[in-house]
């Protein structure tokens, strides 16, 4: 009878170790993988009271080198060293306290894929396409609403959910494919878990899971793994700036200093220019920097060295994870930007063939400068940044097509915009576009004006850089930033299955809504199929008259092209871009298919129209 209460005893001991497993409430990053470039791992453990506990593994290849408490007892960091020679396999973490385990966790470290560090970027060679997977497709409709999500689907509320997600993307692949775009920026897409405004991802509430809503972790895998598929590349958007308010850790913080805190709410003041001033004041840098964005979205203190590790590895985590090609940071000059900098650097110690292209919001070519990496700066700054948005680019071609020609109007400003490039290390390497999620739609911008409309697409697809295009754009949809976001943006017709056209498909499209897709396809197929498109040198002559000219040429190609800014019909005499054109006899308009100019002494030019001519 004794030796039965003894082996009862110990079963039930058994059972309460296993139950006290599933109470560490977190464990992230959630695994690792070995043969990484960096062979430190830094562990955040969340658990009650687990910050009393003594943790000890023992596994062949891996060393527990520091064990950090902090605060709150609830928390523990564990900052592990992975020896190049460590084996794939799992291993156990004991957490004791008073020689008793009073949690235990198995750790998976994983083999890395073959070639996972010599992964390739974005680069010019690519055309960019942004969508929003709550506004885009459809896939799944079982998953729009999810227990343990705040905010449920609700379709004709404009700021609410919509139920596009993942699958959604991935039924549409071929779309990508037939438009000519190669690479595909993902607005956010990890868990939201806030009462409201959630649809944007903007909001982070779990950074190492995919939000239900849109699918799961495996299923981003998944698209990812069916681009590649197809030739598309993948792009995360990433917010390091703030986190959601509905974020797990915002209710048991690890410290006081993790997010940046106030005796009463005070915002940012949004103004990104004082981050490259030398004359700013201290006070309102850190009231740009540590206040916060948003009411529903805390300000992160990056200069927690703890924190600051945590966001540096869930970078790391999921390009190796999914296989991500690129990370577009959003608001680069808000976190701190030594850690930005350092955060870049270790991403591309790790993938040094990968990119990242930072939004800074600036309107002035010097200010964008300073965040791409290798900018000789002032301040001995280097962001290590691969790319930027060409902000100053997008604020003179959305508004040059609407204006008359002046001295610096009109078709100048884009001129002059070009002009600034020597204060970029590489301009080859601006994100170029015409709007995006956070700006009214560019046919709005041009009042419904399909033809200023083209002239703005036409620059965004033949310039230097890597262009960039807004889901919808192609489709002529509209939307004004001053009549609300969700207005702004829209549903893509037919992602949904009770949706009364399907844009997707030629037949679903209007004559004029065909048009726009053909004139971005031309030039899409055009500038993916040729080098002197993505690499040649860029020389531009000063706007005559409304007309504005820049050629595209290398040792052995010229492309031409020709923007007639007036209302006017307009003889164009090209003896003034002999330096580029001489030699050549006859040009192919590669927007008219069949157009072919026999004389190019004078080009006759439509009113706001291009020409984009192939040289011969």
């Amino acid at each position: 009878m004794k030796r039965l209460a003894l082996v009862t005893l110990f079963v039930f001991t058994q059972i309460l170790l296993a139950t006290a497993v599933s109470q560490l409430k977190h464990v992230e990053p959630p695994f690792w993988w070995v043969g990484m470039q960096n062979n430190s791992l830094q562990l955040l453990i969340h658990g009650e009271d687990v910050g009393y506990s003594t943790p000890q593994l023992d596994y062949d290849g891996v060393a527990l080198k520091k064990t950090i408490k902090v605060e709150n007892p609830n928390y523990l960091f564990l900052n592990l060293e992975i020896a190049p020679d460590a084996k794939a396999g799992n291993f156990e973490i004991d957490f004791k306290k008073n020689g008793q385990n009073i949690y235990s966790y198995t750790y998976e470290l994983r083999a890395r894929e073959a070639g996972s560090a010599e992964r390739h970027g974005f680069s010019n060679s690519d055309i960019i396409y942004l969508l929003m997977p709550d506004r885009f497709a459809n896939g799944n409709p079982e998953n729009d609403s999810q227990p343990g999500m705040l905010e449920k689907a609700n379709r004709s509320k404009p700021e609410g959910r919509h139920g596009g997600d993942l699958q959604g993307i991935i039924n549409h692949l071929d779309y990508f494919n037939d438009l000519g775009v190669t690479s595909l920026w993902l607005n956010p897409f990890l868990e939201n878990n806030q009462a409201a405004y959630t649809y944007h991802g903007y909001a982070i509430s779990d950074y190492y899971r995919v939000d239900p809503r849109m699918g799961s972790n495996e299923k981003f895998k998944t698209l990812v793994d069916k681009a590649h598929s197809k030739g598309l590349k993948v792009i995360q958007d990433m917010i390091f700036n703030h986190c959601g308010s509905g974020h797990w850790w915002m209710d048991d913080l690890p410290m006081e200093s993790w997010v940046h805190q106030f005796p009463e709410y005070t915002s940012s003041n949004y103004r990104a220019s004082t981050a490259v001033d030398p004359h700013a004041s201290e006070y309102d840098l850190r009231k740009m920097k540590d206040g916060w964005f948003d009411k529903n979205m805390p300000d992160l203190n990056q200069e927690n060295d703890l924190l600051a590790t945590y966001l540096i590895q869930n970078s790391i985590w999921w390009i190796e994870y999914a296989g991500i090609d690129g990370i577009r940071m959003d608001t680069q000059p808000y976190p701190d930007e030594n850690f930005m900098a350092n955060w870049a650097e270790r991403v591309m110690n790790e993938y040094p063939d990968f990119s990242i292209v930072g939004e800074a919001w600036i309107e002035y070519p010097s200010m964008v400068a300073y965040y791409q990496g290798g900018k000789n700066n002032f301040n001995g700054y280097d962001s290590h940044l691969s790319h930027v948005f060409d902000f100053p680019g997008q604020y003179a071609v959305s508004s040059a097509f609407n204006e008359e020609n002046g001295w610096n109007t009109g078709v100048a400003k884009i001129y002059d915009v070009l002009a600034r490039d020597f204060l970029y290390p590489r301009p080859h390497d601006l994100v170029v576009f015409a709007d995006n999620h956070d700006l009214s739609r560019l046919y709005s911008v041009y009042h419904n004006n399909s033809d200023k409309m083209k002239m703005a697409l036409t620059y965004v697809l033949t310039t230097r850089g890597v262009p960039s295009l807004l889901y919808g754009t192609e489709i002529l949809m509209e939307g004004y930033e001053h009549d609300g976001h969700g207005k702004m943006r829209k549903d893509f017709p037919g992602g949904w299955e009770s949706d009364e056209r399907n844009a997707f498909t030629q037949s679903g499209r209007t004559e004029k809504e065909n048009d726009m897709f053909d004139h971005i396809k031309r030039l899409a197929e055009y500038r993916t199929a040729n080098k002197v498109m993505q690499t040649g040198k860029l020389t531009q002559f000063i706007p005559k008259n409304g007309t504005y000219v820049y050629f595209r040429h290398n040792d052995q190609n010229a492309v031409m092209v020709v923007f007639n800014n007036t209302d006017e019909q307009k003889l164009l005499e090209t003896a003034r871009f002999d330096e580029i054109m001489a030699g050549y006899d006859t040009g192919v308009n590669i927007l008219m298919k069949g157009e072919k100019l026999n004389n190019l002494d004078q080009i006759e030019l439509k009113p706001r129209h291009a020409k984009v001519l192939e040289l011969h």
